[in-house]
């Protein structure tokens, strides 16, 4: 188990649009994967992309087989290694739902997002990845898929008398336990 450190916001490294993947199914890919795997997972996140950990190139993770305890009535999102993505919204409908992140850890704020898209890309074998998703689902890849463009999801509040610390919003929400 390789648990990688997660960036926080303020670190440039987290503003850099990152490099598309050329090579699939490398040792080195691979072990990407598995440390955005444990990362993840040691940190209980929804998501997780490359740049979170230092590494300037157009990976993420996201997914779980059951509910995030952090979002209870979320329905479950297919784990899901996505590489060099394209999200193309179907339709002009936006939702504003609540968000975190592991690299703005305590925070929580609502954010804009297409309500319905479709997403396309890679796995680590290279084979190709064709989905439409809708509400939660469609919220973790835009999130996700934000941070290979060097976009943090603050960036994208609009209203920031919704936008604050996990524990002042939510009273009793663990705060460390951002997406």
């Amino acid at each position: 188990m390789t648990v990688q450190t997660i960036l926080k916001m303020g670190d440039t490294r987290l503003l850099r649009h990152a490099q598309p993947v050329t090579v699939f199914n490398t040792e080195q890919l691979n072990q990407l994967v598995l440390d955005l795997q444990d990362t993840m997972a040691a940190a209980n996140g929804a998501g997780l992309a490359a740049p979170q950990i230092g590494v300037d190139l157009q990976v993420v993770l996201f997914g779980s087989g059951q509910p995030n305890p952090r979002y209870p009535d979320a329905p479950p999102v297919p784990r899901t290694v996505l590489i060099n993505p394209t999200i193309t919204p179907l339709g002009d409908e936006e939702e504003d739902d609540w968000e975190g992140c592991l690299s703005v850890p305590g925070l929580r704020g609502v954010v804009p997002r297409w309500r319905r898209i479709r997403y396309q890309g890679f796995d680590a074998q290279g084979r190709p990845i064709d989905r439409e998703a809708e509400g939660f689902h469609a919220r973790v890849v835009q999130h996700e898929c934000d941070h290979l463009w060097g976009t943090l999801y603050p960036m994208r509040v609009r209203d920031f008398s919704r936008f604050g610390f996990t524990e002042v919003l939510f009273p009793g929400l663990d705060a460390t336990q951002d997406d």
